[in-house]
């Protein structure tokens, strides 16, 4: 398994600075979204930002992907292409985004529910996803195994009965957007590469209502559940260090 090499410190404010630029598009995400607004309304808001604060977009033409951003709304579970389909009240909506700045890049995502609408399951889903975000988030730190991290991710889920979707893990990101190691939101403590400070990771808990099997569209994109449950994610991306870690992505 291939590791980046720790980021030199031109690198490293690069990648603060790509970080910087995508919380702050993700948080104009979470406070434009309402009903009536579109999918692709958001995705013209995204790279207005985008190309205001003098970012990239890491995601256009990844292995082909045709737009700058993913926004997976209710049973969609990651990877749609931004559509036409107005937002309705009580709508849970995942906006997915990367960022490139001076070569370096970030990835992070946020799931809002549109209008703040919520009932009882979409608050479980909402808040137990962010939580397990977070719960990971805190055994980071060098010398700490990815394992360490998955279980404690899973040990937050599996509390809030939450369906863990395992085709999707979080990765290693910086100078591409997908690095390993591969980062699992189920595991055992003490399993799996070993992670050192000056790396950086991407970590995101991605969850369903219900069963967590997923198919993919005929566009070759979208997810879905394949029971019609909604879905979730939530992602940081994040800097290891000697005692924890620095979340690049922070809004």
């Amino acid at each position: 398994m291939h590791f980046s090499s720790a980021l030199t410190d031109v690198e490293l404010d690069a990648i603060r600075e790509s970080g910087r630029i995508l919380a702050t598009v993700l948080k104009l995400m979470a406070d434009e979204c309402r009903s009536g607004l579109t999918p692709r309304q958001m995705s013209a808001l995204a790279k207005q930002k985008l190309l205001e604060m003098g970012g990239e977009p890491a995601f256009l033409g990844f292995y082909g992907y045709p737009d700058i951003i993913c926004i997976s709304v209710n049973d969609q579970v990651q990877h749609s292409i931004p559509n036409e389909r107005p937002f309705e009240p009580g709508d849970v909506v995942n906006f997915d985004f990367g960022v490139r700045y001076r070569g370096m890049i970030t990835d992070a995502g946020i799931t809002v529910c549109v209008d703040n609408k919520t009932t009882a399951d979409t608050q479980r889903l909402l808040k137990g996803t962010e939580k397990a975000l977070y719960e990971g988030l805190q055994v980071i730190k060098h010398g700490c195994h990815v394992g360490d991290i998955s279980a404690a991710i899973e040990r937050t889920l599996r509390k809030n009965h939450l369906g863990i979707v395992r085709e999707l893990v979080g990765h290693g990101v910086g100078h591409e957007l997908h690095e390993d190691p591969e980062i699992p939101n189920y595991g055992k403590p003490g399993t799996g590469p070993i992670l050192k400070a000056g790396m950086t990771i991407a970590i995101e808990p991605i969850t369903t209502l219900g069963n967590p099997a997923i198919k993919e569209e005929a566009d070759g994109w979208t997810l879905r559940t394949v029971d019609g449950s909604w879905s979730a994610q939530f992602e940081h991306t994040v800097l290891v260090t000697p005692t924890g870690c620095e979340i690049l992505t922070r809004m």
